[in-house]
């Protein structure tokens, strides 16, 4: 989904509430973080009708046109980017949750950002190699295939589905290796591109 122009005129006054009420009372004081969702005005990755509610604390579905597609609540975005710690020479892949908010975060901070959907991401259907990537949702699994595309002690920050509760998770590439370990409890719109197939069973 493109950004749209749908800014409203209290847009900032409205991300500024968000910074100190939903960020800086959870933890979340790095200044490049608060300096990057202060400038990306969430709205613009909204449909118009969605707009007015931009700024709550949870996540907003995208609607009929964007099937299984959301905005991730301002926390998630903030813990994400904290964990990531995007470093001026990171080579990135955001795999997207339908909007291209966090592609929009995270690129001024990085020297090169990538964008693959979730539907590719699953099958490692990107070209290259990254030292970060962030998938914007929750996964159930991740996927060889992915994470095949890490450099060597590259890093990952994404939403982990652990009996049924969605985490923000984090792992780094050792050894050819990748194991994700759980950080906190966040509420993580799902990426259904990485369930794991349900098994059928006979009584």
């Amino acid at each position: 989904m493109n950004a749209m122009t749908t800014t409203l005129p209290d847009s900032k006054t409205a991300r500024r509430a968000m910074i100190d009420s939903q960020l800086r009372t959870s933890g979340v004081n790095e200044e490049y973080v608060l300096a990057r969702m202060l400038a990306v005005p969430r709205e613009d990755f909204l449909p118009a009708d969605k707009a007015s509610v931009a700024y709550i604390d949870r996540a907003i579905a995208l609607g009929a046109n964007e099937p299984g597609g959301a905005l991730a609540a301002p926390l998630f975005y903030g813990k994400l980017l904290m964990e990531a710690a995007p470093a001026p020479d990171d080579r990135a892949l955001v795999v997207e949750g339908g909007t291209g908010y966090l592609a929009a975060l995270l690129r001024p901070l990085v020297a090169d950002c990538a964008t693959i959907s979730a539907a590719d991401a699953a099958i490692g259907a990107a070209d290259g190699k990254y030292s970060l990537i962030v998938i914007d949702g929750a996964i159930e699994q991740l996927p060889d295939a992915l994470a095949d595309l890490l450099t060597d002690n590259g890093r990952i920050v994404t939403g982990l589905v652990l009996r049924q509760v969605t985490r923000l998770a984090s792992g780094r590439k050792v050894a050819g290796q990748v194991n994700l370990q759980p950080l906190e409890d966040l509420g993580i719109p799902l990426l259904r591109a990485f369930d794991v197939p349900k098994r059928w069973t006979f009584a």
